[in-house]
């Protein structure tokens, strides 16, 4: 054990993980200096075994033990590296929590990741995960992407071009074995440029009192009202956010359901040749909202979100996610996919 690093051995993960499910680390490796990630993966355990690294917890299920080491990376720094008045390059540490993190931007008058708040977990599960929410992803404002190469023992550095992003996905997620991202980049704005018209945000904007030309600490205000009122505090009650991506399918396939389903929310998907369809629509359509199997279940209030009730196992948890999908395939035709990293199982 060294300032750098801790080691410990057979630790717990249940509260480390926003589902509260019971799982066991055999080493979990808490990392509070980027720079030990040579030394440290030159010891067997993580250099030739499989490693998890573990963020806030948010965007994984255990439905068992992770088979070899945990690591947790727990630095905490932001720093400017550029400000030239309009606008700011912002670096921030992977253990850095994301919503302190948007806060962060805000009070330092910054501007690009307001629509994004309160999304859980760390600064570096945001690009693994290419997150968003309401009309914004996080893409649209990464500067680059600092990560330790497993292969090579160094340090990279991808530029956002580079991390072939995607909907929900990235190079870092389609190869986790590969990169440990440290650290990303922000290049964000003094000069607001607000994405208003998704979901809701213009009427909670009314409803705050704020008629026109919002601030965009007004607009992460109105985004935090909605995700309260939708979303269950894992807090509260064990849960991982949203649990599937919404579908795009071709347009083809969009416009035959959508005659079918008039009511069906359909948008754009990732070119003019495809659509994204709503997967709590499709969730809801199938009588899943609020369903309820001993303690794993589906929130009342969200189709998307899957919750602990109090004792669920993450196999248990799977096998209703399964369930779920299986039913939207066979009334739909489509087929859904989980947004969070399984573990101990496949999907």
């Amino acid at each position: 054990m060294t300032a750098a690093y801790r080691l410990l051995e057979r630790a717990r993960l249940d509260a480390r993980n926003t589902f509260g499910v019971h799982a066991t680390a055999p080493m979990l490796v808490e990392v509070a200096d980027a720079a030990a990630l040579p030394e440290l993966f030159g010891y067997a355990m993580l250099r030739d075994g499989p490693v998890l690294v573990l963020g806030g917890g948010s965007n994984l299920l255990f439905a068992g033990d992770p088979p070899g080491a945990t690591l947790a990376l727990t630095a905490q720094r932001i720093e400017m590296l550029e400000d030239d008045g309009t606008g700011a390059i912002v670096r921030a540490d992977a253990g850095v929590a994301w919503h302190d993190f948007v806060l962060w931007t805000l009070g330092h008058g910054l501007c690009g990741l307001e629509n994004l708040a309160l999304i859980p977990g760390t600064v570096g599960a945001a690009p693994i995960q290419n997150i968003g929410a309401y009309g914004v992803e996080v893409r649209e404002r990464i500067h680059a992407v600092e990560a330790f190469d497993r292969k090579s023992g160094g340090f990279v550095r991808f530029a956002a071009g580079e991390c072939e992003f995607a909907y929900r996905d990235s190079l870092f997620k389609r190869d986790p074995e590969h990169y440990i991202v440290v650290a990303v980049e922000f290049a964000l704005s003094r000069t607001p440029a607000l994405k208003l018209e998704y979901a809701g945000i213009g009427e909670e904007l009314q409803a705050m009192g704020v008629e026109a030309a919002p601030r965009a600490s007004q607009v992460a205000e109105a985004v935090i009202r909605i995700r309260r009122r939708k979303l269950p505090d894992p807090a509260l009650l064990g849960n991982a956010g949203s649990f599937f991506k919404n579908p795009i399918v071709p347009v083809a396939q969009a416009d035959a359901l959508l005659a079918r389903h008039a009511s069906m929310p359909v948008f754009r998907g990732a070119g003019d040749d495809s659509r994204k369809l709503s997967a709590a629509w499709l969730i809801d359509q199938c009588g899943w909202k609020g369903h309820r199997d001993g303690d794993a279940g589906v929130a009342p209030s969200h189709a998307l979100v899957l919750v602990n009730h109090g004792s669920a196992t993450g196999t248990q948890l799977l096998d209703l996610a399964r369930r779920i999908a299986a039913s939207v395939r066979e009334r739909f035709g489509v087929s859904i996919e989980p947004e969070p990293r399984i573990v101990g199982a496949r999907w």
